[in-house]
């Protein structure tokens, strides 16, 4: 007998900026659903066998063992947040000592169902999406290890609307822009590091002197690194950069006496630092770091880089890439 719970009235975690999964929309409705990065570094936990799992294994018996394959897999805390609270609610639906192997297709809409038109209060698109993607993540989890015969989530038939796009920066603009952001050695290398390495926010607050290479000054060189602790290691890469970075990044170092890392501020002072920039050279158009991390991507294929090759570049995860790969291709390829 299934619970009348009160799910939808419990409270969403709070998006933030950067980094996006995209997956269907069961119903048709928008699906980009935010992921973050983690600005402060997690410890794994203690490993939790899925061999003591069984297809009698209740959903509450998952949930330990679930949080540590997300974090094994690089998964952000705002990621694994958003999936414990979806199983929770759909624990409070069907029962959190159900047996997992007993969990239908028909179980699984019908939670679907109550979500979207069981209430009077009915989720935003973005919400019911991330459902559907931890339906899908949770559930294929659970054949992959064998716990499960089959995954009851594979059969939902998904739609994948297009996302808008963004208003990319004129070749102009782009030239307005880093001429603005020379005066200051700082916004010129932040400028550098994104628009012309593709690098995310999240890469650039983790940077420190030591992963930028100048022995070579024709060919400056970044390591993107994650620390062992993340998760992450899979995503990191060596990006070159200009031979002039060579020079902006000295005259940076020897102004802001750089030691350890090479952005000593928060997240939200480097958007500062790009504002002032913007403003100074008379850009109307909203221009974030991401915007910029755009143009990098759309560059590169239209000089030829195949997508394979910038997923590389741009160090994104299977989910992110799904939606990327379409809006850089509908950028740099627009009909």
């Amino acid at each position: 007998m299934q619970k009348d719970s009160r799910q939808e009235t419990q409270p969403e975690p709070v998006r933030t900026e950067d980094g996006s999964v995209l997956e269907s929309g069961l119903f048709g409705a928008s699906t980009v659903v935010a992921e973050v990065h983690d600005e402060v570094e997690t410890t794994l936990p203690s490993p939790v066998s899925t061999h003591l799992l069984t297809d009698q294994s209740s959903l509450a018996a998952c949930a330990v063992p679930y949080r540590q394959e997300l974090t094994l897999r690089g998964k952000s805390n705002y990621t694994i947040t958003c999936f414990l609270s979806d199983l929770k609610m759909f624990g409070d639906h069907v029962g959190h000592d159900i047996p997992v192997g007993r969990v239908t297709k028909e179980t699984l809409t019908d939670w679907l169902m109550k979500l979207k038109f069981g209430t009077d209060h009915t989720p935003a698109p973005k919400t019911m999406a991330r459902r559907i993607t931890f339906l899908k993540n949770f559930f294929s989890w659970l054949a992959h290890e064998g716990v499960i015969r089959e995954d009851p989530s594979a059969s939902l038939t998904l739609e994948r609307p297009l996302p808008p796009l963004p208003e990319l920066l004129s070749e102009d603009e782009v030239q307005r822009l880093i001429a603005a952001a020379s005066g200051d050695p700082r916004c010129h290398s932040l400028v550098y590091l994104v628009l012309l390495a593709g690098l995310k926010k999240e890469e650039v607050m983790g940077l420190k002197v030591r992963h930028i290479d100048l022995t070579d000054p024709q060919t400056p060189l970044i390591t993107v690194h994650f620390p062992a602790t993340t998760g992450k290691q899979h995503r990191e890469r060596r990006l070159a950069l200009p031979s002039e970075f060579t020079t902006i990044f000295k005259k940076y170092q020897e102004t802001y006496h750089l030691t350890d890392s090479v952005f000593e501020c928060t997240d939200r002072n480097l958007n500062y630092i790009l504002a002032r920039a913007v403003k100074d050279a008379d850009i109307r158009k909203r221009v974030t770091l991401q915007l910029l991390r755009d143009i990098f991507a759309v560059e590169q294929l239209r000089a030829g880089i195949s997508l394979d090759a910038l997923r590389e570049k741009l160090g994104l995860s299977d989910e992110a890439w799904l939606e990327s790969k379409e809006k850089y291709r509908r950028l740099a390829f627009p009909k």
